[in-house]
């Protein structure tokens, strides 16, 4: 069954996952993905969390275009953005991501693919890693006929390996997962440069974001309000934490006063902390 899609901007079509755990009854397809389409060609931004969730993804997109995929753009390294990459791998395709993305995919390569294809079950059968090879260091245009992209790479905010794509067309702007809407962030990379990442794209307007968790788009720089709020109070008091010496096993505690703002909050929280934690306390 080809994913349900929105069209947000002419030619820019999203599919607003749920927020929900990768489990037996998504295919793991639970971040936001989509794809643009050019004169000449399309490009595809995230693919999902397994072969077969890229495979309604692309289902989706074969909808609405015959045009070949020319472009797969990852916005980081987690699976449920990476996992669907090989339904698009007999396309001809060129697969994008940071520079960082291939060498932080091969380390949990072993452990992606195992932890979810328990979580998935036989659907996820068939999935596998693909990883980019034009690779961003720091910015990057692509043309689709008519219709520029524009990629960035940023330092280690929620990953090391976060890339925007901006649709110039359309001033539509696919932040990934450096924007969560309803569903709690989950930190992997690190928390200040989260904060400072998210506080540069913030001073850039732009018609409407994709987030990598939420709404299929939502306005800027509006919805930056709830998750600057959420990391500023987690490095807060995590920060008052280091200082009065409370032992790392009870950071968890920390920004639980956000806990009915977030959808999924009791699954990713305790880790935020933790990790904001073992980064604060070596400042």
């Amino acid at each position: 069954m080809p994913l349900p899609m929105h069209e947000v901007a002419p030619g820019v079509f999203v599919y607003a996952a749920p927020y929900a755990l990768a489990g037996r009854d998504n295919d793991g397809a639970i971040a936001n993905v989509g794809f643009v389409i050019g004169r000449d060609a399309v490009a595809v931004i995230d693919t999902g969390g397994s072969l077969r969730a890229g495979q309604r993804l692309r289902a989706a997109l074969r909808q609405r275009t015959a045009l070949p995929v020319r472009y797969v753009i990852n916005t980081h390294v987690h699976p449920d953005h990476v996992l669907g990459n090989a339904a698009f791998a007999d396309e001809g395709t060129t697969f994008v991501g940071h520079r960082t993305l291939p060498d932080s995919l091969a380390a949990r390569a072993r452990d992606y693919l195992r932890a979810n294809a328990d979580l998935v079950g036989p659907d996820f059968a068939g999935t596998r890693i693909v990883p980019p090879t034009l690779l961003v260091s720091t910015r990057l245009d692509l043309d689709l006929g008519g219709r520029a992209l524009h990629l960035e790479a940023w330092p280690t905010a929620h990953t090391n390996s976060d890339l925007t794509v901006w649709d110039e067309g359309t001033a539509t702007w696919f932040l990934g997962d450096l924007l969560f809407v309803g569903h709690v962030p989950a930190l992997d990379g690190r928390l200040t440069g989260w904060i400072a990442t998210l506080r540069s794209l913030r001073a850039r307007p732009a018609a409407r974001v994709v987030p990598g968790h939420g709404p299929a788009a939502v306005p800027w720089p509006a919805a930056a309000g709830p998750i600057d709020r959420y990391l500023a109070r987690l490095e807060a008091q995590v920060r008052t934490m280091v200082r009065d010496g409370t032992p790392i096993g009870e950071a968890g505690r920390a920004a639980r006063d956000e806990a009915e703002e977030w959808a999924l909050f009791d699954d990713f929280n305790a880790r935020n902390a933790t990790a904001a934690y073992q980064e604060l306390e070596w400042e």
